[in-house]
């Protein structure tokens, strides 16, 4: 005969503990002692207790769910931060639940909106591009956010992002060190706040070293493979192109190898080229990206331990900032000489 499973309730009394440390156990919440912890879920195990997730819902107002909005699904950048995400909210027995703002602002808050109508516990947002509006609506919503580089000040509103002038700043400064003056950028007219923050460190190193900064080094793409590949082309075609070219992120510094090499010119003998965000395909590019490296996958646990410590009930710091990590690989090397312009003769 098949065993009865116990309720809530009879696990607290045979564990002879309140029904709310029962349920902090079962959430792998950090506020019950481990022994503690380890003994109600062996009664649980024992019992063949199952949770209902309906049943928790309406004993405690929560679903244990988190909402997670990301700007793109085809970005591996935002892959890897969400699995940072769900790696740490399964760890403390919350669901995920994502959804694709396709980089909209105004769809970015319909999606929180929605979160909240479904009644998700908390939310995080990567790359927001919707910025203050939040403040007045998550005044009203009452929800913890938690933002991934992208900081916006508010009582609703934390943030992890990365020191994108100092990251910048180095990458670009590693480049200087190796001899080259003409030194591009490829930014990302969408990026907004990391895009302005990482033209910002460019020009400080830039100026640092007694280099002017020039307009006409700085293009701006999408943040795409494609847009990488057009600027390289822009630049190869001008009258003076440059010796380098520092890019917003690995993907548009993968077009830019393209473009580069697409008009049978080497890299980096012709042209060095550096990314941003260290993706798993950045080592096996040919050749090799030298890139800054984001914690991916720490930002995304970062952000998903700030917002279920709100949850909890314990006070969070309302930002925290990280540092990147220039890895250098083979696609940067020093100037073999001025580049000659593939320009057309008129």
């Amino acid at each position: 005969m098949k065993k009865e499973a116990l309720s809530i309730k009879d696990i607290a009394r045979v564990a002879n503990v309140s029904h709310s440390t029962v349920s902090r156990a079962l959430r792998n919440s950090p506020l019950v002692n481990a022994e503690t912890a380890e003994r109600i879920k062996k009664i649980a195990r024992e019992s063949n207790f199952r949770v209902s997730a309906v049943g928790r819902s309406l004993a405690t107002g929560r679903t244990n769910s988190i909402g997670v909005v990301v700007t793109t699904l085809d970005d591996p950048f935002i892959a890897e931060v969400a699995t940072g995400v769900q790696d740490a909210a399964n760890a403390r027995g919350y669901s995920v639940v994502l959804a694709d703002s396709k980089s909209d602002p105004e769809r970015e808050m319909k999606v929180v909106q929605l979160f909240e109508e479904r009644r998700v516990d908390g939310i995080v947002v990567l790359s927001s591009r919707v910025g203050s509006v939040y403040v007045p609506v998550l005044a009203e919503m009452k929800i913890p956010i938690v933002l991934i580089n992208s900081f916006h000040p508010g009582d609703f509103v934390y943030s992890v992002s990365l020191d994108n002038i100092g990251a910048s700043r180095a990458a670009t400064r590693f480049l200087i060190q190796l001899g080259h003056k003409r030194i591009a950028y490829i930014g990302d007219r969408s990026g907004a706040q990391s895009n302005a923050a990482r033209v910002a460190g460019y020009r400080q190193a830039l100026e640092n070293s007694g280099i002017p900064y020039r307009a006409e080094l700085v293009l701006d793409g999408d943040g795409h493979p494609e847009s990488g590949l057009r600027a390289m082309e822009q630049f190869l075609t001008s009258l003076e192109p440059p010796t380098a070219v520092f890019c917003y992120n690995d993907m548009t510094a993968i077009g830019a190898l393209h473009g580069v090499q697409r008009h049978g010119l080497s890299v980096p003998d012709d042209m060095s080229v550096v990314g941003f965000d260290d993706l798993t395909i950045s080592p096996y590019t040919l050749p090799p990206l030298t890139t800054v490296r984001q914690p991916k996958q720490e930002m995304g646990r970062m952000a998903t331990e700030i917002l279920l410590n709100l949850l909890g009930g314990s006070v969070a710091e309302n930002s925290r900032v990280v540092k990147g990590e220039l890895i250098v690989r083979e696609s940067t090397a020093p100037p073999r000489a001025t580049l000659i312009s593939l320009r057309e003769p008129n």
